[in-house]
């Protein structure tokens, strides 16, 4: 038996390092002229078959010609990052922000993963900001503290400001509008990086402070032993292995203290890479005369039980304003939003129109596809008849449109018990994107709120969205997301294929970004204490 094994695990190996080594050849030999337009086909093939709202902001004839356009423009073999620097600014002529292009990407082995697991790349610890069309260093989760605020000026040689220019038509926001790009570059800026350049061992970035310019290697290093949230090196790990056995009382402390621990991270959604929290809380000022609500994305931990007990201390502390923030929230969970929106209204109110969709069977068309494991797609063929009377339920023909319903989310609710009444105001910005867009919407239509900041980069009559298709191109491997179902709010405006626009436009400007001043928090506060 135990030969057999070895056998058949020997078998897996070789197979597993002959499928890697073909990939990574695949990716990085030149692919013929005629295969890349088979790409270029495909794709939009694959756009028109499930994209419910393909021509919503860009007609066909205008969509056909770019397309048409591109095949024009290959007259030479090309690999798969050089084809993906060449597709994916024509897909943003979609100007739906949920339809993504993912550059193929080298394979490891096991054994190079279990190096690379041990590591971790410095450059990943930078977060930006881009203002005044420049980069600029927002926050460093690495030692030198002396790089937040600099401008980068180049990485390995090439403009900063150049490439994150390059970068800002790689994406789309959802419509029109422009407020998405200078916030979302700068937020993915590492991840467009290495989408551009592929893996790289290390970098070297130059950096201005003042009038001062500094030059720094930033390199992949071992990642660093924890014991809690404390750092330790080699040896005092070993210490602390050391220390005096705990008493039976001592223990039992040490063991409630981390199952509180563990339940406070899943109720305000902890980001361990970042060490923050998806959702915070808490009063401003001396009294619980303001609350303000940072919700950084809606998507990990018991958001329920977060809310309940937020909104219990507002009702209990009798609170006269309440600021939420959704800058920089990309989206995540209908049923959160849908949940946090019962605490912020005082009427009866429908969260969802039932949503437009390409086929009677979404779901089947999302697991289905050539990105899907074998595995799965034998488990969606056994299930295949759950989808069939599930769906049956769900679609409806209509006007020569299919339509998905949501009936958890398109039927009429009552507002939450303890929902709040008083004076509201909203922080919105280019990266409020999706979910965060589709509550703003209804807060935007009821006259709920002040929304303060800039236009979001979601747009206010919905997106595609809901479910996704991940398809594979067959020469160049490089994935493409469709959204399969538009999403949207009951409230609509004209015209379409713009954000939530605020009520107050304030804008973050270089010198108090440097000075870790919140501009738009600072105005709202302003204007509280003129209500006074």
């Amino acid at each position: 038996m135990k030969k057999i094994i070895l056998y058949f695990s020997t078998l897996i190996f070789i197979w597993s390092c002959k499928s890697i080594a073909k990939h990574n050849k695949q990716i990085t030999q030149l692919h013929t002229i005629s295969d890349l337009c088979v790409d270029v086909d495909k794709i939009y093939t694959q756009l028109q078959r499930h994209h419910p709202k393909l021509y919503q902001y860009t007609p066909k004839d205008v969509l056909d010609y770019k397309f048409d356009s591109l095949k024009k423009t290959i007259n030479t073999s090309l690999d798969s990052r050089s084809f993906y620097k060449k597709l994916a600014p024509v897909i943003t002529h979609v100007r739906q922000g949920h339809v993504a292009l993912s550059p193929a990407k080298k394979r490891f082995t096991k054994k190079e993963r279990t190096v690379l697991n041990k590591q971790k790349f410095e450059f990943n610890d930078l977060d930006f900001s881009y203002l005044e069309d420049k980069l600029w260093v927002k926050a460093y989760r690495g030692a030198d503290s002396t790089l937040v605020g600099s401008e980068v000026l180049t990485i390995n040689g090439e403009s900063a400001s150049n490439l994150a220019k390059l970068y800002k038509t790689r994406f789309a926001s959802d419509g029109f509008n422009k407020t998405l790009h200078n916030r979302f570059v700068a937020k993915g800026f590492s991840a467009f990086y290495y989408k551009d350049k592929g893996y790289k061992d290390s970098l070297t970035i130059t950096f201005k402070s003042e009038d001062t310019i500094i030059s720094k290697i930033f390199k992949r290093i071992p990642k660093v032993k924890k014991k809690g949230n404390i750092k330790m090196n080699d040896t005092a790990f070993a210490e602390v292995k050391k220390q005096v056995k705990l008493s039976k009382q001592e223990r039992q402390r040490k063991k409630l203290a981390k199952r509180i621990n563990k339940k406070n991270n899943k109720k305000f959604g902890y980001l361990a890479k970042r060490k923050q929290y998806t959702r915070n809380f808490k009063f401003i000022g001396n009294d619980s005369r303001v609350a303000y609500m940072k919700i950084r994305g809606f998507t990990n931990g018991n958001y329920k039980k977060f809310y309940k007990e937020s909104f219990a201390k507002i009702d209990s502390a009798k609170t006269k304003h309440f600021i939420l923030d959704l800058r920089d929230n990309g989206g995540g969970r209908l049923s959160e939003i849908d949940y946090l929106y019962g605490y912020l209204t005082a009427t009866d109110y429908q969260f969802l129109k039932e949503s437009e969709v390409n086929s009677r069977l979404p779901m089947a068309k999302a697991i289905m596809s050539n990105t899907t494991p074998n595995v799965i797609k034998v488990l969606g063929a056994l299930i295949y008849p759950v989808f069939l009377v599930d769906n049956f339920f769900k679609t409806k023909k209509q006007n020569d449109k299919i339509f998905y319903n949501f009936k958890k989310h398109t039927k009429v609710k009552t507002p939450k018990t303890l929902n709040y009444k008083g004076n509201m105001y909203v922080l919105i910005n280019g990266n409020s994107f999706s979910a965060s867009s589709l509550i703003s919407t209804h807060l935007k239509a009821t006259k709920r709120a002040v929304f303060v900041g800039e236009e979001t980069g979601g747009a206010y009559n919905g997106t595609v969205a809901g479910i996704y298709k991940i398809y594979e191109l067959p020469t160049s491997k490089i994935k493409v997301r469709i959204g399969l179902m538009q999403i949207e709010a009951p409230q609509k405006q004209e015209p379409h294929g713009y954000g939530i626009k605020p009520d107050v436009k304030v804008l973050p400007n270089l010198k108090d970004s440097q000075a870790h001043v919140d501009t738009e928090l600072e105005w709202i506060l302003s204007d509280i204490d003129k209500l006074k």
